[in-house]
């Protein structure tokens, strides 16, 4: 299996301190029906990026739902990944939002996912190359 669109357990974001900071201290991007909430990682985890999903329980009821979605939003973010990781320096810590409130299919997802990434990309990499 290659390494590069894998999810291992080192790149999931399980830290609670660390969630409780991306709410509070967070930057965020977005593109409906997906928010990207991110900090700069200063924890001494092995992984560049640690990523997380969430799907609120608000619009959401069944848990089946809920778990279908994160279920697409990982699987999403683990192909496009290699977008934001062979281009970036330093730590992040990722935590993705669905906001929508339908069951989206993952075409929908991955489209939003790439749109988020590269927005991530041009917010918090873009203007460093000049330095």
């Amino acid at each position: 299996m290659n390494k590069v669109f894998g999810y291992p357990k080192s790149e999931k974001l399980k830290n609670k301190k660390v969630i409780d900071q991306l709410f509070s201290e967070g930057k965020s991007v977005s593109k409906y029906p997906l928010k990207l909430i991110y900090i700069k990682n200063t924890t001494s985890s092995k992984a560049q990026i640690q990523a997380g999903v969430t799907v609120p329980k608000r619009n959401f009821k069944s848990a089946v739902t809920r778990n279908r979605i994160k279920r697409l939003l990982r699987e999403a973010y683990r192909l496009n990944k290699q977008q934001v990781f062979n281009n970036t320096e330093g730590r992040f810590a990722f935590l993705f939002l669905y906001l929508g409130k339908e069951v989206p299919t993952f075409k929908q997802i991955e489209k939003g996912m790439k749109t988020l990434l590269q927005r991530f990309y041009e917010a918090e990499i873009g203007p460093n190359q000049n330095e």
